[in-house]
């Protein structure tokens, strides 16, 4: 049994065509005359708002209210502005909720994974998995897993091809840094069995060894030489022992005890003057550091398993079908942006695909699809924590791609209130689109499922559009501003439409995409 392996294979898309002819509009060409322009940009078609529609979160009948657009074609860093504005993408169907209207506010989270240590039952998790591949444990532990998105709505509608493990050649196969599985399986058990020992601290040379009472008392206060503790007996009904020393937090308790330790291997290690003593005290200082140091995520994901391993888990990641369109750029990561299927496979069977966009700024977790036999391996928390640790690795490559962006937080449907467990992590703000701490925003949400995240009364929306006119807008295979636009359109005019699409994607957006007329 060799390490778990990862697959790249990059399809990039065609660029997007279009062959604009030199027409003169108010006196104005809009390009020259038969140019064929090739390039990414970004075409979409607004379709206003829908409201009075199911909601799969509360099971209102009429609850949902949102606005949507169709994306024929996007760029990364176009759609990377818009989740930044409450966007989100299912298939090439973008929408955004309405939040001041719509049953269950969706607030866009992000994670900060290049801050971010697991939690004990994200342990767990990793952990669980581990023994199932090396032992084949499949034991079932009540409340381990999360729930999982299963909404229409939040589904990716994409072109997904199965293929077996035969089509995949091994020099593919690229494996991953590894650690010793030992590590693993030791993983903070340390710390509770240190509670539960009776630990005898022995002090210097100098000094008759002397033992702690017991573990309520371990690691007391210093006692002077001279003075001597007398025990007795107290009489009922007087209350506690006063010759013992007081109740003490268990942590502090902890940091005496690692320190007497300290001390006692000093004491049985080091010889010498005392000047070759301080150089040997640091270094054991240090070694102490690193070992006493949390466990990363890829500590449990990126490890070794025995030869005699009972299962093989391998993945591989493949561009999929989406309106975003594939860039590489030199500065970017290899693999390059785009949207991903990442599948996983057990033992030459899929068991989960997992579909993510890789953005300028984030990695962006669509959906995951995985066989209900495997439940109980907590496919949904062990898919977004193996994310989070592909997004720390683009993060070496491309500096500025240092989120992990998880859909959307309902804090009003108590099932999805999971993606909150993924510290650090921020909310946006519905109103001025900034992020704020999810800690700050958790207790005025339990006074309102609709809120203001940011406490700035003053503060508005920096992104909010200020020219109509300078929308762009594709008509008839002409790209031009909606000033000239509104100038040869005939009929009803479409403005009021224009103004509710330009103000919810931003300016900015608003001046780069195509908004598409007929």
């Amino acid at each position: 049994m060799g390490p778990m392996h990862v697959v790249e294979q990059l399809r990039p898309f065609p660029p997007v065509e279009w062959r604009c002819r030199a027409q003169p509009v108010a006196g104005c060409e809009l390009s020259k005359l038969g140019r064929l322009c090739t390039m990414h940009c970004t075409v979409v078609e607004y379709s206003g708002c829908k409201e009075g529609y199911p909601c799969g979160y509360c099971a209102s009948a009429q609850g949902k209210v949102s606005i949507g657009m169709w994306a024929h074609s996007m760029t990364v860093q176009d759609y990377q502005d818009l989740i930044d504005r409450g966007w989100r993408r299912s298939g090439k169907y973008v929408y955004k909720p309405i939040m001041n209207q719509t049953c269950c506010p969706q607030y866009t989270i992000r994670c900060q994974p290049l801050h971010f240590q697991p939690s004990k039952s994200h342990k767990k998790v990793l952990k669980k998995m581990l023994k199932f591949l090396a032992k084949g444990d499949s034991s079932k532990v009540a409340g381990d897993e999360e729930p999982m998105d299963s909404h229409r709505e939040d589904a990716i509608a994409c072109s997904f091809v199965l293929k077996n493990e035969s089509d995949i050649s091994q020099s593919e196969l690229k494996p991953l840094s590894v650690e010793e599985t030992e590590r693993v399986e030791t993983e903070d058990n340390n710390e509770e069995e240190e509670m539960k020992k009776e630990v005898t601290v022995k002090k210097v040379e100098s000094e008759p060894p002397q033992t702690c009472v017991d573990k309520d008392s371990a690691g007391s206060s210093e006692r002077s030489n001279s003075a001597k503790l007398v025990h007795t007996t107290p009489k009922p009904g007087k209350g506690a022992d006063l010759s013992k020393p007081p109740c003490r937090k268990a942590k502090d308790i902890r940091k005496e005890r690692k320190l007497h330790k300290l001390l006692q291997n000093q004491t049985h290690s080091l010889e010498g003057t005392p000047s070759q003593v301080e150089p040997q005290v640091l270094l054991s200082q240090n070694s102490k550091s690193k070992a006493n140091q949390p466990k990363s995520i890829e500590d449990f994901i990126f490890v070794s398993l025995p030869d005699d391993a009972t299962h093989q888990l391998e993945f591989t990641r493949f561009l999929c079908d989406s309106p975003l369109e594939a860039e590489n750029p030199p500065s970017g990561p290899d693999c390059g942006y785009g949207s991903f299927h990442q599948q996983y496979w057990l033992d030459g069977k899929i068991i989960a695909v997992g579909v993510i966009d890789i953005l300028p700024y984030c990695v962006s977790s669509v959906y995951l699809y995985y066989d209900p036999d495997y439940t109980f391996l907590s496919l949904g928390v062990y898919s977004a924590l193996r994310e989070i640790a592909f997004t720390r690795q683009l993060h070496e490559k491309a500096s500025e791609l240092c989120y992990y962006y998880m859909g959307f937080y309902i804090h009003s449907c108590p099932k999805m209130r999971y993606k909150g467990q993924y510290r650090p992590s921020d909310l946006l703000c519905p109103e001025t689109y900034v992020w704020v701490p999810i800690e700050q925003c958790l207790p005025t949400l339990e006074h309102s499922k609709y809120c203001r995240f940011n406490q700035d009364l003053k503060a508005v929306d920096e992104g909010c559009i200020k020219e109509l006119g300078r929308v762009r807008v594709l008509h008839k295979r002409i790209v031009m501003p909606y000033s000239m636009y509104k100038k040869r359109r005939k009929g009803p005019s479409d403005e009021a439409s224009v103004q509710q699409y330009a103000s919810l994607v931003g300016q900015t957006c608003s001046e780069r995409m195509l908004l598409f007329r007929s």
